[in-house]
């Protein structure tokens, strides 16, 4: 009874939605995040987010992993779009323990419409069965002074492999794992452009719009002298093969990582 299917009807769906929310109820909207957030932009921008009605969307199946079904179903610039309207928070969980703690946290703590992408890649438990998320915290995950790295869901653990492999190459890294895309910790992109000559954005989505983007409007607007680079997607669409393969492809492996930022430190 807790539970409806409005089949292939993203729209309706969140229209339905927004009038549990206008009700007193917390409803979870869940589809393909290249649906969820594209198909039904105008119900969300005019149903959800400008009464700030408190909906959870659950975008599912997010940036490349949805490998072979293609551009159609591959999410790339749906952080871009969330990020984009007002009211809205977006959340990147990195892990299971930290998507749990998220949709708690936007049940409980937080008031109005949230988006929870959610990819479909495994990845491994960075966080223990204690972990509390904090909305607009960045989560220190390893620390050095040689440069910085913002990673978010999948690519974390990417960026923690990175990490390991430039520690082995005499290269010391912070890591930080950026759940929260809006709010931001914008405090910790300051600290990071004021203390390390090199600051990178890891993320499994356009470098248009996202993570690399909102960190970019950050340090465009602080007094840190650091050199920012964003990797991600380019400015393309995405295709069908696996996502090991387009992982591979867009740089998005740990030992791709660890090259890249390797060379980027040689530039002055």
């Amino acid at each position: 009874e807790r539970f409806i299917d409005i089949g292939i009807a993203e729209m309706d769906m969140v229209s339905t939605a927004a009038g549990m929310a206008a009700s007193g109820l917390v409803p979870f909207v869940n589809s393909f995040a290249m649906f969820i957030t594209a198909h039904c932009y105008d119900q969300i921008r005019i149903q959800l987010c400008y009464p700030r009605l408190h909906a959870i969307l659950a975008g599912s199946s997010a940036g490349l992993t949805q490998g072979p079904d293609g551009a159609s179903h591959q999410s790339l610039e749906d952080i871009a779009l969330m990020r984009a309207l007002p009211n809205m928070r977006v959340l990147v969980p990195a892990d299971g323990v930290e998507t749990r703690a998220m949709t708690l946290a936007a049940v409980r703590e937080i008031d109005g419409p949230v988006y929870l992408r959610l990819g479909r890649y495994p990845v491994p438990d960075l966080f223990d069965s204690g972990y509390r998320f904090e909305l607009g915290r960045a989560v220190p995950m390893r620390e050095g002074e040689d440069v910085t790295l913002f990673a978010c869901g999948h690519m974390t653990s990417i960026t923690l492999q990175a990490a390991e492999l430039l520690a082995g190459r005499g290269v010391r890294a912070s890591v930080f794992n950026m759940g929260s895309i809006k709010p931001l910790d914008e405090e910790a992109v300051r600290r990071a452009a004021g203390t390390t000559p090199l600051v990178v954005t890891v993320e499994e989505h356009s470098i248009i719009g996202g993570l690399g983007s909102a960190v970019a409007e950050v340090m465009a607007e602080s007094t840190g002298g650091a050199r920012l680079v964003r990797l991600g997607i380019r400015d393309v669409f995405g295709e069908s093969a696996t996502a090991d393969e387009l992982l591979a492809k867009h740089g998005l492996t740990g030992a791709a990582v660890a090259d890249r930022i390797e060379r980027e430190l040689r530039v002055r």
